[in-house]
């Protein structure tokens, strides 16, 4: 298969340990998947399983020949060994989709062992406690900080060497032509002695041959452009793999602000599809605490990598760009930009790990910051809402803990609403001659109403007498409640869903909890001896024109 870069990677199906057609057969059903890919590693991993399945197969009593030999036996086997852990499961769902590429795999007892359920994998990664991310966002900050103000100072003396403001032959003359060197090639000048070593010419004058003191005057190391990648994914929650191919922001016009600026970030999204593979997002500098004060310090600590990498590669303007410590690399990762002299792009799993080690952290950071970034956020960031909720919130603890009192007090709410739609009053067989006769039930007490009207007596609606402890409903309401029941059900035909359930929907449900107190059948029975006053009554009552 060819990767998006152009670069073709070829798998050999005849060294897999199975028989002859089994191999045909895999190698034709692999390169009909492959047909989507555009990166080595989702290859390398398909074919990673695949080397999983044909051990497996090659261990058996009796080897199969061919796919159309398999049996339900030997996957309800290859399932048991891989169905308890998360990279099985991942392993059977790699296999079960190469598999079915075969019209040989559409019907049978195979076919129907394939299609079983294989559960999602659990979630491994967590987000962030605060006190886990304050250590990971110190150590990140540390170690990018310290170097952008180090490239920063050294940039500034080399700015007035190049305009002619210091003095010639002074110290900062001579360490001014030794930057202008650095960030011509790459490196400060070198010696080479006779035994073919090599050593910075001016070693004594720039304090020492350490990364600091020579190239790293005016260059970030790999591990410092993992730091800002760290502080990257924290505060914009971006993937790692957006940094290897990033391009360097542009700046949008000014809204007449001179003192911000808004840039233009391009996010590649590989797993979104041809056509969806980019997003612009606009981030603004107006100020020290501003998301994009850190895109300018990125910006301003990459410049002369950027500018030397220009040179040499003409057209490359990628954002994440380091020097290396090594100035011949061998590039083997072809999914990831090749280096361009000295200068190396992105930032790897590796050197996460790397990182991590070197700050006495647990683990690389990216995935739990960017969790953490994301659920905080609250909203999908380049992934759908079905994956926000089903990856990142729902199975995360933090956010399980934090969120117990919201759905305490939505559950409390849900409870509430539930019991402000039921009928509350009283059923009864027979009428009461003491109580007052309303549009919809007798009332007890018009006096001790929850609703008072300013003059004494009730306020309320007639329609909210269903909603009252005082209400009392016998056989002889029933024609004109069943009868109002079904006219409000009519209303969902004509009128907009979000207009019927503001003014419709409670009362529609305390018809329906009183219908089954009363009984559907009693209720059904009841329609039958509608007559023209109920009709009247009901009438205006929908039509809103019946007042106390």
């Amino acid at each position: 298969m060819t990767n998006k870069a152009g670069h073709p990677r070829e798998f050999d199906f005849a060294k897999l340990p199975i028989a002859g057609p089994m191999q045909h057969s895999l190698a034709r059903a692999f390169a009909a998947q492959s047909r989507g890919w555009t990166a080595h590693k989702s290859a390398d991993t398909y074919w990673n399983k695949l080397v999983q399945f044909a051990e497996f197969l090659s261990r058996l009593d009796n080897p199969p020949g061919d796919l159309d030999e398999l049996t339900a036996a030997t996957m309800q086997s290859w399932r048991i060994r891989h169905i308890g852990t998360n990279t099985g499961k991942t392993t059977l769902r790699t296999v079960r989709l190469i598999l079915q590429r075969d019209s040989r795999m559409a019907i049978g007892p195979v076919a129907e062992e394939l299609a079983r359920r294989i559960p999602r994998p659990t979630p491994s990664k967590q987000s962030y406690e605060q006190a886990e991310r304050d250590r990971v966002m110190v150590a990140a900050q540390r170690q990018f900080r310290s170097a952008w103000l180090r490239i920063d100072e050294n940039t500034r003396l080399l700015e007035r060497w190049r305009a002619g403001d210091v003095v010639e032959g002074s110290p900062e003359w001579k360490l001014g032509e030794v930057l202008d060197h650095t960030a011509r090639t790459g490196d400060v000048p070198r010696t080479r002695h006779p035994n073919g070593a090599a050593s910075a010419t001016h070693r004594r004058f720039l304090g020492g041959s350490s990364t600091k003191r020579t190239w790293g005057r005016l260059f970030l190391s790999r591990t410092e452009l993992t730091a800002l990648a760290v502080l990257l994914t924290d505060r914009f929650g971006w993937n790692l793999s957006v940094y290897d191919r990033m391009p360097a922001p542009t700046t949008a016009p000014s809204a007449g602000e001179p003192t911000t600026v808004t840039y233009q970030v391009q996010v590649e999204k590989r797993r979104s599809g041809g056509g969806r593979w980019f997003s612009t997002e606009n981030i603004t500098d107006s100020g020290a605490d501003s998301p994009g004060r850190l895109i300018t310090q990125a910006l301003e600590a990459t410049a002369h990598a950027r500018t030397l990498a220009s040179r040499l590669a003409p057209g490359t303007d990628l954002l994440m760009v380091a020097r290396s410590h090594q100035a011949e690399q061998e590039h083997l990762d072809l999914d990831r930009p090749a280096p361009v002299g000295p200068l190396a792009f992105g930032v790897s799993d590796d050197m996460g790990k790397v990182w991590a080690r070197s700050n006495k952290l647990g683990g690389a950071p990216f995935q739990r910051s960017r969790r953490t970034t994301v659920t905080e956020e609250g909203r999908p960031l380049q992934h759908t809402q079905g994956t926000h909720e089903s990856v990142y919130v729902l199975p995360d603890r933090r956010v399980q803990r934090v969120s117990r009192d919201v759905f305490a007090d939505g559950a409390y709410a849900a409870l509430e609403q539930a019991r402000s739609a039921v009928f509350e009053g009283k059923v009864t067989d027979t009428a009461d001659p003491e109580h007052q006769g309303t549009a919809t039930v007798d009332c007890e007490d018009e006096e001790a109403s929850p609703w008072p009207a300013p003059g004494g007596g009730c306020g309320a609606d007639f329609l909210l007498c269903l909603a009252c402890t005082n209400a009392h409903v016998h056989p002889g309401h029933h024609a004109r409640l069943a009868y109002l029941h079904q006219q409000i059900l009519s209303l969902r035909g004509v009128l907009d869903a979000s207009a019927f359930h503001e003014r419709w929907n409670d009362s529609l449900l305390r018809l329906e909890d009183l219908r089954d107190k009363v009984g559907p059948a009693a209720w059904k029975a009841a329609l039958a001896h509608v007559n023209d006053t109920d009709r009247t009554i009901v009438r205006l009552l929908v039509k809103k024109d019946l007042a106390l």
